[in-house]
């Protein structure tokens, strides 16, 4: 696998087609990575039903523009996805979301196929280091190949997300509190992504990086505009040149962590190449990073830590999801999110509004993840800010 990451410049989603026809051309061309006659995922970042100016999901205009060079060489470009958590992995959500994120007017304009297939099959992969069995959305399962356009943001949970965790997003929807809930250490969290990017083997990465998120992603942050594409082969190569560029450093950083105790490579910037740019004129030294991290990284990866320490102190070295009931609706997409159950919606004096049992919270922040309403805060205790300076 070539693990170059090739990076072209496009300051407005107006420019994306010309943009990504520069940095196809540079990686040789759609047809090195798609032949005539194949169906072939795309598998944006869905997280939500969002608007694309949110910078939550992958833009519209990023998507259209590959489906068009897709459907140009003779091939069927398939839309798929399942979002958040939150929600149930059905025709209604994904008619709800594909509108509201734009994928409607991506695929008239990209020749693309939308997918409402709502099946998923069981894939066996024992060459999973953690995980050797996954549950894969039917498109996913079935296609020819993916091809993987994420968005790059910031994460809560995983400090940063863009090539691999979005590949998160082809299990499907109420299926993947699960993981959170057995995996509620975020190193076993990141290795499990690991296994899956290698499952499902994107046959290309395309990073939106037009606008991203900063500050508390992936779903309430700020957007930013950086003003960049970037596209590899290599999944992991992408989210190292990724990291680099916002800044999280590699100690805050588990899935490089991870990759690195496995002996993936590339895993440091020093092993991948850039082409296009150089890597200095890229970085972001002001670029807002999640006010939680460290909760899941760092030292907190220790395994001493989880055993003797964490449990005594997890409210004061983390940041605990609150439900701010002004804004709080209690649609219930927090509860259903939950991989631990320890949300409910209950009545109050000014309607119904989501209650947080703190006792058995996990912080994988899914709450606040896939909150429609941006109600869900994240409260940080003395120790947690002293330790996290």
């Amino acid at each position: 696998m070539d693990s170059r990451v090739f990076v072209v410049h496009c300051g407005d989603y107006n420019q994306a087609g010309e943009a990504l026809g520069e940095l196809l051309a540079m990686m040789g061309g759609i047809g090195r990575f798609v032949r005539e006659g194949e169906r072939v995922v795309l598998k944006p970042n869905l997280l939500r039903a969002a608007r694309p100016e949110d910078a939550v999901t992958t833009h519209p205009s990023v998507v259209a523009a590959v489906g068009r060079m897709i459907d140009e060489r003779g091939a069927t470009a398939v839309l798929a996805d399942s979002p958040g958590a939150g929600y149930s992995y059905d025709e209604r959500t994904l008619a709800r979301t594909y509108r509201e994120c734009g994928m409607d007017r991506a695929a008239q304009e990209g020749g693309i196929e939308l997918s409402y297939d709502t099946g998923h099959e069981e894939m066996s992969f024992p060459e999973g280091r953690l995980i050797k069995r996954f549950e894969i959305i039917t498109p996913v399962a079935q296609a020819d190949g993916v091809i993987n356009l994420c968005k790059l943001k910031t994460h809560m949970f995983t400090g940063m997300t863009g090539a691999v965790k979005n590949l998160f997003g082809v299990v499907p929807g109420l299926i993947k509190p699960g993981y959170h809930a057995k995996l509620a250490d975020t190193r076993r969290f990141v290795g499990m992504m690991l296994d899956l990017a290698a499952l499902v083997a994107p046959r290309l990465n395309i990073m939106d990086a037009v606008v991203s998120m900063e500050g508390d992603g992936p779903s309430s942050g700020e957007p930013r505009r950086v003003g960049l594409l970037l596209a590899s082969e290599s999944p992991l190569a992408l989210d190292v040149v990724a990291a680099e560029i916002m800044g999280l450093p590699r100690e805050e950083n588990p899935l490089l962590v991870e990759a690195e105790a496995r002996g993936m490579a590339p895993g440091r910037a020093d092993q991948v190449e850039v082409v296009g740019a150089e890597l200095d004129d890229l970085r972001l030294p002001d670029f807002a990073l999640p006010s939680a991290r460290g909760s899941g990284v760092g030292l907190v990866n220790m395994r001493w830590w989880h055993r003797l320490v964490l449990p005594l102190m997890k409210s004061a070295m983390s940041a605990r999801p609150l439900v701010a009931p002004n804004r709080c609706i209690g649609c219930g997409a927090c509860a259903r999110a939950c991989p631990v159950g320890v949300i409910e919606i209950v009545a109050g004096r000014n309607g119904s509004h989501a209650r947080i049992d703190d006792s058995g919270c996990i912080r994988c922040y899914c709450c606040h993840e896939m909150c429609p309403e941006d109600a869900i805060d994240l409260r940080t205790g003395l120790l947690f800010r002293l330790v996290n300076r």
